[in-house]
């Protein structure tokens, strides 16, 4: 598609075709979601070598645009890589079916029983950047909460998300469910965005995964209600109780394992009576490891600078303060934070409930990596993203966090006074 000209016709089709098919997905059963994931996983696992190919070209491209190494991490599938996205793909088919779940049930003096029962949003548009794993989780996890869904992948990954999107047609195919259920748009152009934004007569929600460039068009553009997955500033606090072998293990683990998600440790935090042993240690072995330490307070690689502090840096880079104590922690976070993931390493509990309960951050954690912060960590078998509003989902995005709910109401000729 290389007239732009015919976006809006292109977007046009494909949402009348996404609403159509979220009609009838609404009602498949879960036997069939079930089928349709499990035969894509297949899919997925029999056509890795031709994902890996599209993959390399999806790399050459993303060499020639400049991406750093972080984001060349996030774009880079290989066989283990790919065996994970299986993984994923079974792990949502094995899960129990959201829809039609009574979530409570009561009667009332009038004589009517009313349920409270899940139900399918009914299209979900996803707009992502350079990872092609989100295609098959956001595919997956709308599926399996009954809902149609418009992919929109990155420039980047525009092969490899190709091929995936193709598996979860078979998938489709092969369960008998319509295959406009999961659509992709065929186009680079970012004009495709943009009828997106504006599509409320197609699309019931948009799901923007990416960095803070996405998220904000997103959120200033769009007529559609979003689910928002902004930055993820992620604070570790050092606390002057923290088990030595602890603290050091899990500062470094979150940090490094993967820079480039957004569960990557961004801050360290420590307390002002273990600054020159633990914390001075610490900032050592992220050194050691490779990571520049902007710190203050600690001897670091450098200095750090007022900048340095409520940045993403998706990066082998963390910011290092000293603070006072446990109340310095939560205010440098509050002012600092992106309401994603925080995490505080300590051993005395009535420090861990004054950092769970002042601070509102969609995941707080205490004694384990920031790393965790992933809705497969969280047995949901993959998320769709980490929600940092309040309104509806919050958190990591999985299946049930995809639904609404409906009112079943039963009387027996009731009739009201």
């Amino acid at each position: 598609m290389k007239d732009s000209e015919n976006i809006p016709a292109l977007m046009k089709d494909i949402g009348t075709r996404a609403r159509a098919a979220a009609r009838e997905l609404g009602f498949a059963s879960g036997p069939q979601k079930e089928a349709a994931l499990l035969a894509a996983a297949d899919a997925v696992w029999a056509r890795r070598d031709e994902i890996v190919a599209a993959n390399v070209l999806d790399m050459e491209f993303g060499r020639d645009k400049g991406l750093s190494a972080a984001m060349l991490d996030r774009l880079m599938l290989d066989e283990a890589r790919i065996e994970a996205i299986v993984t994923s793909l079974r792990a949502v088919a094995g899960q129990n079916d959201p829809v039609g779940e009574i979530l409570t049930e009561w009667d009332m003096e009038s004589g009517l029983h009313i349920k409270r029962v899940r139900t399918p949003l009914g299209v979900i548009g996803v707009i992502y950047e350079s990872r092609p794993n989100v295609t098959a989780d956001a595919g997956a996890l709308c599926l399996k909460a009954g809902n149609a869904v418009i992919l929109r992948g990155g420039s980047e990954s525009f092969h490899s998300s190709g091929v995936i999107h193709a598996c979860l047609q078979d998938g489709l195919k092969s369960a008998g469910l319509p295959v406009d259920a999961v659509q992709r748009v065929p186009t680079r152009d970012r004009a495709a965005v943009a009828e997106m934004l504006r599509a409320t007569e197609f699309i019931d929600v948009i799901v923007p995964r990416g960095g803070k460039g996405l998220v904000g068009l997103v959120q200033r553009e769009a007529r559609v209600p979003v689910f928002a997955h902004l930055e993820g500033i992620c604070h570790i606090y050092v606390d002057a109780a923290a088990d030595p072998e602890k603290a050091l293990k899990i500062v470094v683990n979150s940090k490094t394992r993967r820079t480039g998600i957004c569960g990557s440790a961004e801050c360290l935090l420590v307390h002002k009576d273990v600054a020159a042993t633990l914390g001075q240690a610490i900032v050592d072995a992220l050194i050691k490891a490779g990571v520049e330490v902007r710190a203050e307070g600690m001897n670091g690689s450098v200095e750090a600078s007022a900048d340095d502090f409520g940045k993403e840096f998706l990066d082998m880079i963390i910011a290092a303060k000293v603070v006072d104590d446990i109340d310095g922690a939560i205010a440098h976070i509050q002012n600092y934070g992106s309401n994603h993931t925080d995490c505080v390493i300590t051993e005395d509990q009535a420090v861990a409930n004054r950092f769970f309960t002042r601070l509102d951050s969609a995941i707080l954690i205490q004694n384990a990596s920031t790393q965790f912060a992933d809705g497969g960590e969280f047995g949901m078998g993959a998320e769709i993203g980490i929600a940092t509003g309040k309104m509806h989902a919050r958190g990591p995005v999985g299946a049930e966090q995809l639904t609404s709910f409906k009112y079943i109401v039963v009387g027996d000729g009731t009739i009201r006074k």
